[in-house]
Formats: structure tokens, C-alpha cells, sequence
């Protein structure tokens, strides 16, 4: 194989693995939304309670997915879950307060808030897990 075939398919592999990124992402911010929903509305939880609660969903049910048929990785699982929660360590603090500060100070809407924090979930995170959690474990999973 030439190397500008071999180029070709590793975009495209790129481009695959990016689109699935996206629809798992979509799945979870599905996950994200509705219990933030459930517990803003029916719960009446303040702001941070109901987006912790769904974004703690949404994380567990995105590095699932990503792991396994995303980034097809065969590393440990409890370091490559270390490696997220340390992305969370800093991600969910600034989300949290910056998103409370705009829904309960400036009086932003608590749905555009969060699906803003969710686009910026999608795009940091993404970068973050390609190339820092799986960097080394992309394409290591054994077929069964």
C-alpha cells in the first residue's frame, strides 16, 4: 500500500472514529438532558445538583461507549477512567459555577446553559480522550 493510500485510510478511520465520538456524544447528552430535566423540573433541584447528577450520567455512559467501539482500546480501564475523572476535575468545577453564575445570577435560561456546557463537553473532551486517554490504545481491542 502507498503511503498516500495509507494517509487516505487513516483519515478516513479519523473521520469514522470522529462521527462515532458524536452519535455516542449525542446518546449521552440524550441521557444528560432528560434526568436534568427530571431533576430540575420534578425534583426542583437547584442548577449544580440537577447538572452534576445528569453530567455524572452522561460521563459514565459516553466512556463506556467511546472506549469500547469509539477508540476500540484495550488499555486498563481504571487508569484511562483516572485520566477522564482528572479531565472532569477541571471541566465540571468551571461548568458548574460558570453555569449556576449565568442561570442564577444573570437569569440565562438553565436548557441553554447546559447544552451549551454540552457543546463544550463534545469538543474539549474529545481532543482530551484521542489525545491524552487513548493516545497510545486506539485500534487495541481484540475482535470477538
Amino acid at each position: 500500500m502507498g503511503e498516500d493510500a495509507s494517509r487516505k485510510e487513516n483519515k478516513a478511520k479519523e473521520i469514522i472514529r470522529v462521527l462515532k465520538f458524536v452519535g455516542f456524544s449525542i446518546s449521552a447528552g440524550v441521557i444528560e438532558i432528560v434526568s436534568f430535566t427530571l431533576l430540575n423540573e420534578v425534583a426542583k433541584l437547584p442548577y449544580w445538583g440537577s447538572y452534576l447528577t445528569a453530567l455524572v450520567l452522561s460521563v459514565l455512559w459516553n466512556f463506556t461507549l467511546n472506549r469500547n467501539f469509539t477508540f476500540k482500546s484495550s488499555n486498563n480501564v481504571p487508569k484511562a477512567m483516572l485520566l477522564v475523572a482528572l479531565y472532569y476535575c477541571v471541566f465540571t468545577p468551571v461548568t458548574t459555577l460558570l453555569g449556576n453564575y449565568l442561570a442564577e445570577n444573570l437569569m440565562w435560561n438553565e436548557y441553554l446553559v447546559t447544552l451549551i456546557n454540552m457543546a463544550l463537553n463534545l469538543s474539549t473532551e474529545y481532543l482530551y480522550d484521542r489525545f491524552v486517554v487513548f493516545r497510545d490504545s486506539i485500534d487495541t481491542k481484540e475482535k470477538k
